[in-house]
């Protein structure tokens, strides 16, 4: 009788322990971080308190460095990976991630070659070695059939790992997408960041936020510091310039449920988008209103609400 107790009791403390465990250990590059680091490292930790769920942060050691990941939501919930736009780091999604995590099991990615919480350790020259690191992070988080959403660059890197990886994801959602279906056109916007790159950083970064978003002003003044110092720490990586449309033919592999949306007020994306869209498979998309370039924080509500349509059909 015994016996069958104490492996009742084994059976019970195996079934509950949590299998990201061995990644919870925070690395000494964070806990231990020089100067230059630590203060972004802090304003990083304040914009998480803006997420109004529980999550954890996961520290997963890969063949380039470590990939930073927060996970939200119950774990026996459908899966969703977040990508991130450029600069911006996984503490972007904070208006998004109670309506996402209510409903999903969420992994939120933080990109080797930008600000955030990963460490890169080994040189990343191209694409496909991005690629490798993203599969990583998958089979280590045991992620085989899950939902992928990608902002902006995060959209062109989302877009290439479903072309990589057609077997492991379900259904694409990409906000407004950087350089997927067509190229960047100068605008107005644009021009006024290159005149802004010879002013301070101080006011390059005000001048992207009032060119990228329709409201500004709605954005946590929190997570705009954190914002800042990555910014200020960030340097041009080869990839890139490697950044292009995908052509007609490669559009055409893209044959699981798609949706494409952007802001009317975009400065990354027109109507052209929309239209090459809904030329896909399984393809739709929509321009919502009253939005920039970062619609997910100009129009949450709006986005989380098409988002979980979506998803949930």
């Amino acid at each position: 009788m015994k016996l069958i107790l104490y492996l009742a009791l084994c059976i019970l403390l195996f079934n509950c322990t949590n299998k990201y465990d061995k990644y919870k250990a925070t690395p000494k590059y964070i806990t231990n971080a020089v100067a230059s680091n630590k203060a972004y490292f802090e304003a990083y930790n304040e914009s998480l308190k803006l997420w109004d769920v529980n999550f954890e942060e996961l520290y997963i050691p890969t063949t380039y460095g470590v990939a930073h990941v927060i996970v939200s939501g119950k774990s026996n919930k459908e899966s969703i990976v977040l990508l991130h736009g450029m600069n911006a780091s996984s503490t972007m999604w904070y208006p998004n991630i109670k309506s996402l995590s209510d409903n999903y099991r969420v992994f939120a990615i933080d990109f080797i070659l930008e600000p955030g919480k990963s460490c890169i350790q080994k040189d990343i020259d191209d694409i496909e070695t991005v690629i490798d690191w993203y599969n990583e992070i998958f089979y280590a988080l045991d992620l085989n059939n899950f939902n992928l959403i990608g902002a902006s660059r995060g959209g062109w890197l989302a877009t290439n790992l479903t072309l990589n990886n057609p077997e492991k994801i379900k259904k694409l959602v990409l906000l407004s997408p950087a350089q997927t279906f067509t190229w960047i056109k100068p605008s107005s916007d644009l021009l006024k960041n290159i005149i802004y790159v010879f002013s301070s950083k101080e006011k390059r970064v005000n001048q992207t936020l009032e060119a990228m978003s329709n409201n500004p002003n709605n954005i946590s003044d929190t997570y705009i510091k954190q914002y800042k110092i990555g910014t200020g720490k960030d340097t041009l990586n080869k990839l890139m310039l490697k950044m292009k449309p995908f052509s007609r033919n490669e559009l055409k592999n893209l044959k699981l449920p798609t949706l494409v949306l952007i802001g009317d007020n975009d400065a990354i994306n027109n109507e052209k988008t929309i239209e090459l869209a809904k030329t896909l498979q399984k393809g739709q998309g929509e321009i919502i209103t009253n939005a920039g370039h970062f619609l997910s924080i100009d129009q949450a509500d709006a986005i989380n609400t098409k988002i979980l349509e979506f998803l949930n059909n």
